[in-house]
């Protein structure tokens, strides 16, 4: 990872856009986050510190049995959306996030979230014009775009943005 180069991106998350996520936190009667790989992980420890100091309802899909499950039973591509169609409510703010914005299964959970009016907001990376990007931004609450083509950096952005509100 260039460091200046994380430097750079980390300098580019404005506080009112941190003080927009914070607020749309706080209105939620519950947060579901969801990404995949090193997103998974982003989303479950800031769930943890949404429920912990910020005393959210928060929760993200990474049971191991029911995760497998959900993708034995509706493929890869459908097995998070099957999950969100299960557990939002109409208080529910959805946070998806992938890295290089063209993940099926996020994409497949936006456009859920676009169906049934579910507010949500959109975290991603490398080309502006990713397909998260392209089809949802306008319907997303926020759309965050890390311009950067390395993970380490947009996954560590992600991360940075998520928690300052913590």
């Amino acid at each position: 990872m260039k460091i200046q180069e994380l430097i750079k991106s980390l300098s580019l998350i404005q506080q009112q856009d941190v003080d927009e996520l914070k607020g749309l936190v706080l209105d939620a009667e519950q947060i579901i986050m969801l990404g995949n790989g090193g997103s998974n992980s982003i989303c479950s420890h800031i769930s943890q510190d949404y429920t912990k100091q910020l005393k959210k309802k928060s929760f993200t899909f990474s049971d191991p049995s029911r995760l497998t499950c959900y993708v034995n039973d509706y493929g890869v591509e459908y097995a998070y959306s099957n999950f969100l169609r299960e557990f939002y409510t109409d208080d529910t703010l959805v946070v998806l996030i992938s890295s290089s914005g063209n993940s099926q299964n996020i994409l497949n959970c936006a456009k859920l979230c676009v169906k049934n009016n579910v507010k949500f907001i959109i975290l991603s990376g490398f080309n502006k014009g990713n397909e998260l990007r392209k089809k949802y931004s306008k319907h997303a609450l926020m759309d965050i775009w890390v311009n950067s083509k390395d993970y380490g950096i947009v996954e560590t952005v992600h991360q940075a943005f998520l928690h300052a509100i913590v």
